[in-house]
């Protein structure tokens, strides 16, 4: 049976003291691999190595050993190192050592392989052992080595572009054509049946062909997270890849792109990026290589933030109305943002209104001036909306009419002593009140009748009807004024039928005449037919002394009466006397006055001589003062 010789192994020697090696030997195994036997060759300590020169030698003489008799391999060998083999019995020493031969043989030739001289690897180098070229470039690859068998094995395409060298150098060169992907090509040498290699490895970068930030939604709350979704369509290599997520100008983040799934980054709204622009940007960092950083932005993604509340909105309305008259309605909101941004609906019964919309800090009002022209209840609603979410408030309002009261009186202008009648109707279901008249409880219809009088005049009677609509009160009045016809009137109370002055005093004369039409007053003095000086007298002459008639006279009749005016004039004798007798006293006042100071100054004038004389008669020699 022929074993296949196995393929030599590294140079390596056996022959070491308790060294062992597994080889091959005896019939293959049923499923046709070799079986393994083990051989143990043991050197006494000291002894000299085998070299590989002698080796055949060594081979024959064992092989000789083996054919020479019956042995067989005692594996307890191993303690006596002068025993190999042991005798066997057998039926004949030639047949016994060509079956321990055959046993043997592959071992040996292993141990043969072992001893002799492995040729040594061949020394082979690329250039460049790195690069990074765009995609669907070219590339000069230079493979050099000690040994002229030189090869390039890559999945690129490629064209020898030349070799050469001499004795121990020699290169080839390597054109690598229209590069698509990344590959780690090989130079490779051949010699004396060993092969070298060395590898390189090319990268293919590549811009990305297109960068887009996934739509943002319409509207995102304030304080809820939303995701920014960048997908970055080609691009290599991807490793080198990194996708940046700005907010206007601002960096929110930077992530790696090695996958080819978008890139996700979760942000939270804030109410400050209401109108911000959002975009993404790919970052091609080949700065490691030798080249540049190289950037694409996505177009930009406007954000809307809004707020709003969970609270409704305030409806003002009154909760009933009259029909016909103009009303006002206002809705309002507070706490929504952005206030400019939202919407206002109100509308009445279903018919849409049309109101005006003031935007405030946070807050949006909506006030509305209508008529409503139909009776009924109705359904007000007024609905705010802001980013797709409504808020609502709904109220009823009740229309209804409510015509004025009747308020009739029998004759507006009556004479004096006449009888009047005076009604007051309420309607629609109206209860009426008569005021000016006795009191009574609230009716639909209210009258009395009573005598006209002087007291009458300018009398207001007043009705007033009251209605209740959806628990609320309202009244309506109407008045009537009564102009009785008497007079005219001239009592002692107007006009005193007598006046008594002084004469150069300050007095008022009064005489004023009433009734209804007016009356005209004409006061004449008996005799001359002078007019009374009715009004302010500063002063009173005695020249408006005497009796004077007066006449008060209307369109109904003319009414007498007299007045009569004294004046009193002062006595001045008593006055002369007085003076009379002050001038006298006055005179001889001065008189005396006048001697009494004329003696005093002549004894003082006499007392100061004495003085002078008597100092002279003293002080003869003295002269006299100047």
């Amino acid at each position: 049976m022929h074993i296949p010789r196995p393929p030599a192994p590294p140079r390596r020697s056996l022959l070491q003291s308790g060294n062992s090696r597994a080889t091959e030997g005896g019939p293959p195994a049923r499923d046709g691999t070799p079986r393994i036997r083990k051989c143990r060759v043991l050197v006494p300590e000291g002894k000299a190595k085998v070299s590989g020169n002698a080796a055949p030698p060594l081979l024959l003489l064992l092989l000789l050993l083996l054919l020479a008799g019956p042995y067989k391999w005692d594996p307890r060998a191993r303690a006596r190192p002068q025993q190999f083999f042991a005798p066997r019995p057998g039926p004949g020493r030639v047949a016994m050592g060509l079956r321990v031969a055959r046993n043997l043989l592959p071992a040996l030739l292993a141990l043969l392989g072992t001893l002799l001289p492995a040729p040594e690897a061949a020394q082979v180098s690329v250039y460049p052992p790195d690069a990074t070229i765009p995609v669907g470039g070219s590339l000069l690859v230079n493979c050099s080595s000690d040994c002229n068998s030189l090869g390039l094995e890559t999945i690129l395409s490629k064209e020898s572009r030349g070799f050469g060298g001499a004795e121990d150098t020699f290169w080839k060169a390597f054109l690598l054509n229209d590069i698509q992907e990344d590959d780690t090509p090989k130079c490779f040498s051949n010699c004396g049946g060993v092969q070298s290699m060395a590898s390189m490895t090319v990268t293919v970068y590549a811009f990305p062909d297109r960068v887009d930030l996934a739509p943002l939604p319409p509207w995102v709350p304030a304080g809820d997270n939303f995701t920014l979704s960048c997908h970055v369509a080609g691009g290599a290599p991807r490793k080198s890849l990194s996708v940046v997520f700005l907010r206007d100008k601002e960096e929110l983040g930077r992530l790696s792109a090695e996958g080819e799934d978008p890139i996700k980054m979760t942000v939270t709204a804030r109410r400050e990026d209401h109108g911000a622009n959002f975009s993404c940007r790919s970052e091609l960092d080949l700065r490691p290589q030798g080249l540049e950083l190289f950037q694409n932005s996505s177009a930009s993604q406007h954000l809307q933030i809004f707020v709003m509340p969970t609270t409704q909105p305030s409806l003002v309305s009154p909760k009933a109305v009259e029909v016909g008259t103009t009303w006002n309605l206002d809705c309002s909101l507070d706490g929504l943002f952005p206030a400019s941004e939202a919407k206002v609906h109100l509308e009445v019964g279903g018919q849409q209104l049309n109101p005006k919309i003031t935007p405030r800090t946070d807050a949006v009002w909506a006030q509305v001036a209508t008529k409503w022209e139909q009776e009924g209840e109705l359904e007000l609603k007024c609905e705010v909306t802001l980013a797709g979410q409504r808020r609502e408030a709904v109220e009823n309002v009740t229309f209804y009419s409510f015509p004025a009261p009747s308020l009739t009186l029998s004759a507006s202008e009556v004479p004096e002593g006449t009888e009047v009648k005076v009604e007051c109707e309420a309607f629609a279901g109206a209860l009426a009140t008569l005021r000016g008249a006795p009191a009574r409880p609230p009716a639909p219809k209210s009258h009395f009748t009573f005598s006209a009088s002087a007291q009458d005049h300018r009398r207001l009677f007043l009705c007033s009807a009251t209605l209740e609509v959806a628990g609320q009160k309202f009244h309506k009045n109407q008045s009537r004024e009564l102009h009785v016809l008497y007079g005219p009137r001239l009592s002692d109370k107007d006009c005193p039928g007598n006046w008594t002055w002084e004469a150069g005093s300050h007095q008022t004369l009064r005489c004023q005449p009433w009734g209804n039409p007016t009356p005209k007053l004409d006061c004449r003095r008996k005799g001359d037919d002078a007019p009374l000086p009715i009004g302010d007298l500063k002063p009173v002459k005695a020249e408006i002394r005497g009796t004077y008639v007066c006449h008060a006279s209307s369109l109904l009749k003319t009414v007498t009466r007299e007045v009569v005016v004294e004046v009193i004039s002062p006595d001045y004798t008593l006055i002369i006397i007085i003076g009379v007798v002050l001038v006298v006293v006055l005179t001889v006042a001065g008189f005396l006055g006048y001697h009494y100071n004329r003696q005093r100054k002549i004894r003082k004038y006499e007392l100061q001589k004495a003085q002078e004389e008597a100092a002279l008669k003293l002080n003869p020699l003295t002269a006299p003062p100047e």
